[in-house]
């Protein structure tokens, strides 16, 4: 019996030695399974906090860039006009000059000249802000650019048409700063024809 009891003994033993070995492989197993577990989360912790920081870069630099722009922009609108008031500064010196002329029989037609090239000189510098006169004489009326300021008979320019202009339209750009101020034609009466 002893020998049965040894023999039992002994399968006992392997067997629960075959059961720690298992044991502990499973445990060796979830050890390295958590293990790298641990090092994946670690991982995607690492990736988190980069991707964080260059989230706080990126809204860094943009801020920045916003601001500056808001800065450009206020520039602009306190210095944009900069160079077209140097040029209307330069046309006002000239009446001036102009201005401090004595006027006599003699330098009349020279003084008129003057006047006229100070006129043509801003001109061209509203020209160069993008301001341009509107050519209104001899065309159809058109209320987005003319302004009427009443109707006279004309033989000469057609019905509807500008006859004269009492003050210039101008425009900026596509935009109408100013309709010009005019008098339409109208067919004379068939009275007055018939005088």
């Amino acid at each position: 019996m002893s020998e049965i009891t040894e023999e039992n003994e002994k399968q006992a033993l392997e067997s629960e030695v075959v059961e720690e070995q298992a044991e502990e492989q499973n445990q060796n197993e979830e050890l390295d399974a958590g293990s790298s577990e641990v090092s994946e989360i670690e991982s995607l912790r690492e990736e988190l906090t980069k991707a964080k920081n260059d989230y706080l870069y990126l809204r860094a630099d943009f801020d920045n860039y916003r601001k500056k722009m808001i800065e450009e922009r206020s520039s602009w609108k306190k210095y944009g006009s900069e160079g077209v008031l140097r040029q209307i500064i330069a046309v006002l010196d000239n009446f001036d000059l102009a201005l401090m002329t004595e006027v006599n029989p003699e330098n009349l037609q020279s003084f008129h000249e003057g006047v006229k090239m100070i006129r043509a000189e801003m001109g061209s510098s509203l020209e160069t802000a993008g301001v341009k006169e509107i050519e209104v004489m001899g065309k159809a009326f058109d209320p987005q650019i003319h302004e009427a300021l009443g109707a006279e008979e004309s033989s000469e320019v057609e019905d509807g048409h500008v006859l004269r202009v009492f003050k210039r339209g101008y425009k900026l750009h596509d935009r109408i700063l100013r309709p010009a101020q005019v008098i339409i034609a109208k067919t004379p009466s068939s009275e007055d024809n018939e005088a």
